[in-house]
């Protein structure tokens, strides 16, 4: 038997986005993002929940920072707020906002922690809605104008950024089902939407070769589908559903092509692509991260969307407080999926973590097995990936606090520290104390491993 050992440059963070901590979100300055206008909407947010104070990481940064800090943590990836930057979405910049984040990243710096910013993590200004939001072809310039700010403003200091968090669910949540910000249920205007990210995303690469001297990629949610029985219908049903998911970013930026399955399911919505727009998406990244926290069973349903495809819950497995079932070998899966696919790029796992219900007791640490357990075994599943030939860097643990989790609002807890949102004490979980372990004997802590 030996340890689960990890390369010794192996990077150990932790993950936020703005909206989901930092709240404030109007103060010194700032504009509405749409998901401080969506938040706000009667019956969006569970128990009428918004983000308007959230985890105060506004103006508690320095603390949240001792605790990264405390717990060994060596690199915390967050989301710049594109509205308390540019207001208006474009045009003048917000001193105070760029004076927020240049101060997030010099306390990082000074206490050897990596920061690592994502530019867009769904909260696009209002003011930009206004104008069609992503919609509307011009959202690549109003991108590539605030990307260049953060670039001039921050580069010299971040060696990792990302352009956009999973383009996917903004496409997905926020124009096809509704669910998240700005709300919309158009299939045409979706599909637009989806090929609008990936040409904002390329133009962020391109300014940032321009400028960066450092790293760019784009972090991505991959879920591993798999058919409900061996039928021909059921196996078609998950491909399809692969097709929408996994591979509708991944293939333009990584193989420069459209999955073939796409047109297919968007119909008359389609947008066509021409050999030049393809082109300009698929330019070198230097890195992928992969957001993992379940897998997905799918049959075969005419009624079921685009896809045909419809979820089919396995009996009797272990689920996480917001019903996703907890399934440690997809990690490993997803991540060779990934390497076999499009030849072994170097990839971090930028997301992976689970929400259970939580207990703050009168005194001591909040005893969250559970976590303890997922973490324990989605590691494992990480480093047999590594094992096999995967060129995975590092893991960022969803999420450092408790925070605001989109619909679900604060009743769903994903953080390694409990935020009693009340008082806004901090209060570090069994889990956070178990990942310091890991972190601090480089896997060790995992224990032993037969092979």
């Amino acid at each position: 038997m030996s340890t689960y050992l990890f390369p010794p440059n192996f990077l150990w963070g932790a993950a936020t986005s703005a909206y989901q901590i930092e709240g404030s979100p109007l103060a010194d300055g700032a504009g509405p993002s749409i998901w401080h206008t969506f938040a706000h909407l009667p019956g969006k947010i569970a128990n009428g929940d918004h983000g308007d104070i959230a985890c105060d990481h506004y103006r508690r940064f320095l603390d949240d920072i001792a605790l990264m800090r405390d717990l060994g943590i060596r690199a915390y990836r967050f989301s710049i707020s594109w509205s308390r930057v540019l207001p208006q979405g474009t045009g003048k910049p917000n001193s105070a906002g760029l004076d927020f984040y240049n101060r997030l990243v010099d306390a990082l710096v000074a206490n050897n922690i990596d920061p690592s910013a994502t530019l867009y993590h769904w909260d696009l200004p209002q003011a930009l809605e206004d104008r069609g939001g992503w919609a509307n072809p011009e959202s690549i310039h109003w991108f590539t104008e605030y990307a260049q700010l953060m670039y001039g403003q921050l580069d010299d200091r971040i060696k990792m950024w990302a352009t956009f968090n999973e383009p996917w669910v903004a496409f997905n949540e926020g124009y096809v089902e509704g669910r998240h910000a700005p709300g919309r249920r158009d299939w045409k205007e979706a599909a637009m939407v989806s090929k609008n990210l990936l040409l904002a995303h390329a133009a962020g690469v391109a300014a940032y070769r321009a400028v960066g001297k450092h790293r760019v990629g784009l972090v991505v949610n991959l879920v591993p589908i798999y058919p409900a029985t061996e039928s021909a219908a059921d196996r078609a049903a998950a491909n399809r559903f692969d097709a929408y998911l996994n591979r509708q970013f991944l293939d333009p930026v990584l193989l420069g092509e459209i999955p073939s399955e796409l047109p297919e399911m968007f119909a008359d919505a389609w947008t066509t692509w021409s050999a030049d727009e393809l082109r300009t998406v698929h330019q070198p990244v230097d890195f992928i991260g992969i957001n993992y926290y379940l897998r997905l069973v799918m049959c075969d349903d005419a009624a079921a969307g685009p896809a045909r495809a419809r979820i089919v819950n396995p009996p009797n497995r272990p689920r996480t407080a917001t019903d996703w079932e907890i399934y440690p070998p997809g990690l490993r899966e997803t991540l060779q999926w990934v390497s076999e696919r499009y030849g072994n790029p170097p990839v971090y796992i930028t997301e992976n973590g689970a929400a259970f219900d939580d207990v703050l007791p009168p005194n001591g640490s909040v005893n969250d097995t559970p976590r303890v357990e997922y973490l324990k075994s989605h590691l494992i599943a990480a480093h047999e990936a590594i094992a096999s030939g995967v060129d995975l860097r590092g893991y960022f643990v969803w999420s450092l606090l408790d925070n605001f989790e989109w619909q679900s609002g604060y009743a769903k807890r994903f953080g390694i520290v409990y935020v009693d949102f009340p008082s806004q004490r901090r209060v570090v979980k069994d889990s956070a104390r178990f990942y310091a372990d890991v972190i601090r004997t480089a896997g060790a802590a995992l224990g032993s491993n037969r092979d």
